[in-house]
């Protein structure tokens, strides 16, 4: 077997320490996620419908207000990932001193790796009061949720972002299953397993769940008595897209063994095979699933209008544009800081506030938003980054193709990528829904209440919000 690029990163960082790490920058990414949202002042405790000082734990609408602050949940999933960053590094490291980079002793000394997964996944299910024993049953409830709850249970918003981030750990969750074939007697570490028969459609399978509890809970929102629009029926359609591109990669072992059959073995080695209808088939869900997957994110997910359709009523009528009730620093981020809103016996002809929102008939950046809680720069870099990554990721759905290269160090870094992708995801997705709540409560405010007509007055500029 020729090994070639697999032999080093396989010898210096087999797949179970590749998977440890990708669990532990996913933990990372969180807490920079709850951590960035705080310093921005976005209020994504309550969004994430958090307890205060907890993480992933959502209440019920008359539970009392929740914090809006997650300080010491940013700290807590801190502290784990240090405690599990030391674990990892520390087996890792005894890993690297006991092979010294040769290939002979990688698998003499593979229960190294096999002792740190072991201990990482003890812990995780430790009943004692160690290592962040409540960030640890946090997780496992949200998983038990995610899992197991019945179709009448509410999908909490907390929990579908939970499951999102999951299912950028799909090929993580498909790792770990040839990790544990290739850390069990008979297995090496050198290369993947080889499946054959029934096994082969166990590693598909398992990237899978992810989107298979993602198209649970839009089934569940769909069926709800108080659903009464079509999108989560179209979002569920687009975790369902994800399924083809899934086991049609894993039928490519069909289009090898046909080809095989008039091109000779050398064909094996390559991952191109056009001239395959099969191939041609997978190459078409691809696509599919990730142009649908990026105008899913950009018009649903983030609530951008760059890909929606600019009716004449959108243009015609007054749009939100801040919402001072969103976060503690509204006013800095708008760039409003020395403002102050007095009240007026008239109503001001480029600003007016119903309830808790501002509203202006000015126009807004194209393709955006009128409400941007961040710098303007950021949305055309994360929906350009969006897109890059959304057309790898079906790469990594596709486990002919990383099971023919699965020591390159090319495929870990896709990984990589695919982990901050969703990171910047996470942002802007807890920001729109901040934004809608707002928009939400503000509206339920006007109903219940007469307009107050105000004007916004600036204490050193004609109009604070000109600069958006």
């Amino acid at each position: 077997m020729d090994l070639g690029d697999a032999v080093p990163l396989s010898t210096s960082f087999p797949l179970p320490f590749r998977v440890l790490f990708l669990i532990g920058l996913g933990i990372l990414g969180w807490a920079t996620n709850l951590h960035g949202l705080h310093l921005l002042g976005i209020d994504a405790g309550s969004a994430l419908e958090f307890h205060p000082g907890r993480a992933f734990l959502p209440t019920s609408s008359s539970s009392s207000r929740v914090s809006s602050s997650p300080r010491v949940s940013y700290m807590s999933v801190y502290r784990l990932f240090a405690g599990y960053a030391t674990w990892c590094f520390a087996g890792w490291s005894f890993f690297r001193l006991a092979t010294h980079s040769n290939t002979v002793l990688v698998d003499t000394f593979k229960y190294i790796p096999a002792l740190s997964s072991l201990g990482v996944l003890t812990t995780l299910i430790c009943p004692f009061e160690l290592c962040q024993k409540r960030e640890r049953d946090l997780f496992l409830q949200s998983a038990a949720r995610c899992l197991f709850s019945s179709m009448d249970s509410p999908v909490y918003f907390s929990d579908v972002v939970f499951a999102d981030v999951f299912t950028s750990f799909a090929k993580v969750l498909g790792d770990v299953w040839l990790s544990l074939c290739m850390l069990l007697p008979g297995g090496s570490l050198l290369s993947p397993p080889s499946l054959n028969g029934l096994s082969q459609w166990i590693l598909p399978t398992l990237m899978s769940l992810p989107y298979i509890i993602r198209f649970r809970q839009c089934l569940i929102e769909h069926w709800s008595p108080t659903n009464t629009s079509k999108r989560p029926l179209l979002n569920a359609l687009k975790y369902a897209s994800s399924f083809p591109v899934i086991f049609l990669s894993a039928a490519q072992r069909i289009v090898v063994l046909e080809l095989a059959e008039v091109k000779g073995e050398l064909v094996t080695r390559e991952s191109w095979h056009g001239e395959h209808p099969l191939f041609r088939l997978w190459l078409l869900a691809a696509v599919v699933n990730s142009l649908y997957s990026f105008w899913w994110d950009l018009t649903n997910d983030w609530g951008l209008n760059l890909l929606k359709p600019r009716s004449a009523d959108s243009r015609s009528n007054p749009r939100p544009l801040v919402l001072p009730s969103l976060h503690s620093k509204a006013s800095s981020i708008a760039g409003s800081s020395d403002a102050h809103i007095v009240t007026q016996s008239h109503t001001s002809s480029s600003h007016q506030v119903l309830g808790s929102a501002i509203y202006r008939h000015q126009s807004y950046p194209y393709g955006l938003r009128p409400v941007l809680l961040y710098p303007l720069l950021v949305y055309p870099l994360v929906m350009f980054f969006n897109l890059v990554l959304r057309m790898t990721w079906s790469i990594k759905l596709s486990s002919h193709l990383h099971s023919q290269s699965e020591g390159s160090a090319l495929m870990l870094w896709l990984e990589v990528a695919e982990v901050l992708r969703r990171w910047m995801w996470v942002f802007i997705r807890v920001e729109w829904e901040v934004v809608k709540n707002a928009q939400h409560k503000s509206q339920i405010t006007s109903i219940r209440t007469a307009p107050e007509e105000v004007e916004l007055m600036p204490s050193n500029r004609s109009d604070p919000m000109d600069d958006d």
